[in-house]
């Protein structure tokens, strides 16, 4: 099978899927490789795509078990036509739970086969100095194994020589998928004595939440918890005070703490 142009599809708020789909697609040594971000609101008034790629390579960061609803969203108006696909969970070393068969559902039903899933470690969003959980991740070990995830998959599919003859990958998870947790009213805030208007936080804000003029303003109920605003800003700003995500990163960091490694399912 032709692998020649590969499309890297993803949701990713801090940037860590974006990593590990472009470690897999170095491995995949395509000669073309073309990319769809759906991190920034723009996605959501997208148009119904049909991918023109030989390979497709999906990848959305877990919440609490399962992709976010914003980043699912944003792949609904994208389309296969018996498209081998990738696809890749990034979480924060607790576990990933259902994200992996959620996308696989997903992808199916949008006319791509799933012939391989990766569950890679991101740094979390809860991360701090005083809370580490997977910082630094994906690292150069990550990315290592992300390539050569990239390049088994490349080996399994040069022996099939059509789309008729994929088979979709067995990947983890349960159905009814876990259940959904909102966040409320939770999102980080700013500190004004460190702020200074540059406006980054809005610019990486994955749902829109944050404006920026003479002062920060963020819409709480918009918020998935995703701290890209936390993570970009230069002066420490924007950080999490609420008790309850504060108790969430003690426990994660005391708990998860031990380094996990990516896993891989690839079919036949």
């Amino acid at each position: 099978m032709k692998l020649d142009r590969v499309t890297l599809v993803y949701f990713s708020p801090t940037r860590t899927t974006k990593q590990v789909l472009e470690g897999i697609a170095q491995g995949l040594g395509a000669l073309g490789v073309t990319s769809v971000d759906l991190t920034l609101p723009e996605a959501d008034s997208a148009e119904t795509v049909v991918l023109d790629a030989d390979l497709v390579v999906v990848g959305a960061p877990v919440y609490g078990g399962r992709i976010p609803p914003t980043g699912m969203q944003r792949l609904q108006f994208l389309r296969g036509q018996d498209t081998p696909a990738i696809l890749v969970a990034v979480y924060g070393n607790r576990a990933f739970e259902d994200a992996l068969l959620e996308l696989s559902d997903w992808a199916q039903a949008a006319g791509f086969v799933p012939v391989a899933g990766g569950a890679f470690i991101g740094e979390h969003s809860y991360n701090t100095p005083l809370t580490p959980i997977a910082p630094g991740r994906p690292d150069a070990a990550d990315l290592a194994k992300a390539a050569d995830f990239g390049r088994a998959v490349r080996r399994r599919l040069e022996g099939v020589t059509a789309s008729a003859d994929l088979v979709p990958a067995s990947l983890p998870g349960s159905r009814p998928y876990r259940k959904l947790h909102r966040s409320g009213s939770r999102a980080p805030v700013t500190r004004v004595d460190l702020c200074t208007l540059c406006g980054r936080c809005a610019e990486v804000c994955p749902t829109g939440a944050i404006t920026v003029s003479d002062a920060v303003v963020t819409v709480a109920e918009e918020c998935i918890m995703c701290c890209a605003c936390v993570k970009v800003c230069p002066t420490d700003a924007r950080v999490m005070e609420h008790e309850r995500i504060l108790q969430t990163a003690e426990w994660l960091s005391a708990e998860h703490g031990v380094r996990k490694e990516p896993e891989v399912f690839i079919y036949g």
